[in-house]
């Protein structure tokens, strides 16, 4: 019998040799009742269109494992780096990626009164 106490063994994950990275800066979710469909994608400056790099499909309870698992990975990173800002949301996500970047104009200075004599 085991020791309640004790952490189970630690999951041995291979990557392939073969295995290929994928960028993705766009993700659609899609969901039925017994699963959850996650497209990655890449969307490029001046592209009409998103280029689908990988799919996912999970249980709904693996998705939500897997959400409380990127939660608490965010939360270490912003105990190590900072806060992560999220872009504004007057701006779809896009806007924010890939519009050329606009320093904030200043204010413009109040007319100046004209002088009495």
């Amino acid at each position: 019998m085991t020791n309640p106490a004790q952490k189970p063994p630690a999951l041995a994950i291979e990557l392939p040799p073969d295995l290929q990275t994928v960028y993705a800066n766009l993700a659609r979710i899609a969901h039925a009742p017994a699963e959850f469909v996650l497209d990655f994608a890449r969307l490029l400056p001046g592209d009409g269109k998103a280029t689908v790099t990988a799919r996912v499909v999970m249980s709904p309870v693996a998705l939500k494992l897997l959400v409380q698992a990127i939660n608490e990975n965010l939360a270490r990173y912003e105990t190590t780096y900072g806060t992560i800002n999220l872009p504004s949301i007057n701006h779809t996500l896009a806007d924010n990626l890939f519009r050329p970047f606009q320093p904030p104009t200043p204010p413009a200075e109040p007319p100046k009164e004209p002088e009495s004599e």
